[in-house]
């Protein structure tokens, strides 16, 4: 079995920005798990446990789904918690795009032939940059520590790619490798026809 997911990875810019605001937040927050710079991404669709003989199939339906969708851009800004801020788990950093939604829907549609259950959530797009353990809570001092980043402008990622990734845990954290790449065109979409048929031009 491969532990399979989707995501899209992050400009190294602004990679370097949140790792930095990290250094500045480790003295002032205690408990938390932090996330190696390495593995932040976008994560699209986790799909678990994936039986190896599926996963080609699964790059293929990818990118056949996959290769018309436009290229685009995701502004990384300002950090906040999940759930709220008085049972604080996980510590993220906000991402935004208006094309987003349609790529998770894309995406969605594209999988379900696989047997994966479309998402009970709705799509809340984040980077996850930290966890609390379990043994450990949120300190009151939270908010006041968030309160100078929660508009905070980290940068913008141009998305060219929407890859499969293989995440292989070890005691000193994941290590994701490239299953399947798939790349999104340059040009935008258009309809044309009395069909609404989608051409690119």
């Amino acid at each position: 079995m491969i532990r399979a997911f989707i995501a899209v990875e992050i400009d190294p810019q602004v990679i370097r920005r949140i790792s930095a605001a990290i250094d500045q937040l480790k003295p002032q927050i205690f408990g938390v798990r932090w996330t190696a710079a390495e593995n932040f991404h976008l994560t699209l669709k986790f799909l678990g446990d994936v039986e190896e003989a599926r996963i080609d199939p699964i790059g293929a339906a990818l990118e056949d789904h996959l290769h018309l969708f436009p290229r685009f851009s995701i502004n990384a800004k300002g950090l906040g918690v999940f759930p709220d801020m008085r049972r604080s788990r996980v510590l993220w950093v906000g991402l935004a795009a208006s094309e987003l939604a349609s790529l998770a829907s894309e995406l969605q549609s594209t999988l379900e032939r696989f047997g994966f259950a479309a998402e009970t959530r709705s799509f809340t797009p984040h980077l996850t940059i930290g966890r609390w353990r379990q043994i450990n809570r949120a300190p009151k001092s939270l908010g006041p520590s968030l309160e100078s980043w929660k508009d905070y402008p980290f940068g913008a990622t141009n998305v060219n790619e929407v890859i499969l990734f293989q995440s292989l845990l070890n005691p000193r954290g994941a290590v994701h490798t490239r299953l399947k790449t798939v790349t999104l065109r340059t040009t935008n979409l258009t309809t044309e026809g009395s069909q609404g048929d989608r051409r690119w031009t």
